[in-house]
């Protein structure tokens, strides 16, 4: 058998092809490049900023402004002629009833009366005979005194009469309820005829004064504390009212585990019904002099608060330590200077050291 062999020039070709295919899988010179960011920047400043707490609540009516009629006695509804969201004015007529036992009493108490004074007429005549008689040494002592006794026993019973038939008749005069104060009605629970029961569980009608609102908020109570009572506050959105802090009473709502704060408005009542859900912004404490920049500055990593500041074309990442905020500002405690400039859109994702080309800086 004939042993084949590669000729050197054969030999030497396949040395200098394996040599020329390490030379291409060589790796080519990177060429470094960088993207721009374009950002936008505020400088951070120096001033003052105010807590607030949001809270939510609801329109109520003041004290003294609503009236919830209830029959004084199991009674019968005669006249009712004001329906819902009907206007009344002080004064006005709003239910009459038909009370049965109130008149049979006053009927009682003036025919005692009449007894009384029949009573009173008979005993001042005996007296004047006895006395007339003693004075002519015809009748005893006894008998004079005895006619003594029985007049003031019957002046006593004329003025218990009298007395009871005023309180009948001011029973009576409970059979009328007029409005205490103008206002409107927004509630009515029956209609003439029906019989009611003397029963706050059985209102007749609901009145209140419009003009008399207030804002109950039921605050948080971790934040109790940093509320006092003159507060401002103001309801968001809508009507935009402000109001002020009158009541913070120290007793929990147990339904809501909160502390239901009485707010007044500052001037007129808005156009709100009753019962009306809001908003409110409450007022706390005012920190003076300290580095504000705008909300849209602050990054949130996890557990890390941080802005990212413009230094030359570059951004500098800074972890900051917050303090207070309100709508448009944050309080900035450490890590950060007055005219220092944050960038306020752009700096999502960016990281520290990045390229930057500032197109919109706010002085």
């Amino acid at each position: 058998m004939t042993q084949l062999g590669l000729r050197p020039s054969v030999t030497a070709m396949l040395i200098l092809g394996a040599l020329a295919a390490g030379c291409s899988r060589e790796t080519p010179e990177e060429v470094e490049s960088e993207t721009v960011v374009p950002v936008a920047t505020e400088p951070a400043t120096l001033g003052n900023i105010t807590a607030v707490i949001h809270v939510s609540g609801a329109v109520t009516v003041a004290p003294g402004a609503e009236l919830i009629v209830v029959a004084p006695e199991p009674a019968r509804i005669v006249e009712l002629p004001k329906g819902e969201g009907d206007r009344v004015t002080q004064g006005e007529l709003l239910v009459r009833f038909d009370i049965p036992s109130t008149t049979a009493e006053v009927a009682r108490q003036r025919a005692e009366i009449e007894r009384a004074q029949a009573q009173m007429a008979n005993t001042t005549a005996a007296q004047a005979r006895a006395r007339d008689l003693f004075e002519r040494g015809v009748a005893a002592r006894k008998e004079m005194e005895d006619a003594d006794r029985d007049v003031a026993e019957a002046r006593a019973a004329l003025a218990q009469g009298q007395a009871a038939l005023a309180a009948a008749e001011s029973a009576v005069t409970r059979a009328v309820v007029r409005a205490p104060f103008s206002g409107v009605v927004v509630k009515r629970l029956h209609n003439p005829g029906d019989v009611v029961e003397a029963a706050a569980s059985d209102p007749i009608l609901r009145l209140v004064d419009p003009r008399r609102l207030e804002v109950t908020a039921f605050v948080p109570i971790a934040e109790m504390a940093r509320i006092v009572p003159g507060t401002a506050a103001r309801i968001v959105g809508g009507s935009g009212a402000t109001l002020r802090v009158i009541s913070c009473p120290t007793s929990v709502d147990p339904g809501t585990g909160s502390v239901p704060m009485r707010l007044a408005f500052s001037i007129a009542a808005p156009a709100l019904a009753v019962g009306t859900p809001v908003q409110v912004e409450l007022d706390a404490e005012t920190r003076m002099k300290v580095v504000l920049i705008p909300n849209a500055a602050v990054v949130r990593e996890g557990e890390e608060t941080a802005v990212l500041v413009a230094t030359g074309d570059k951004a500098e990442r800074r972890v900051v330590e917050l303090g207070l905020a309100d709508a448009q500002h944050t309080e900035v405690r450490s890590g950060l200077e007055a005219g220092d400039a944050v960038i306020t859109r752009g700096q999502a994702g960016l990281p520290d050291g990045a390229a930057i080309k500032v197109e919109s800086a706010t002085p």
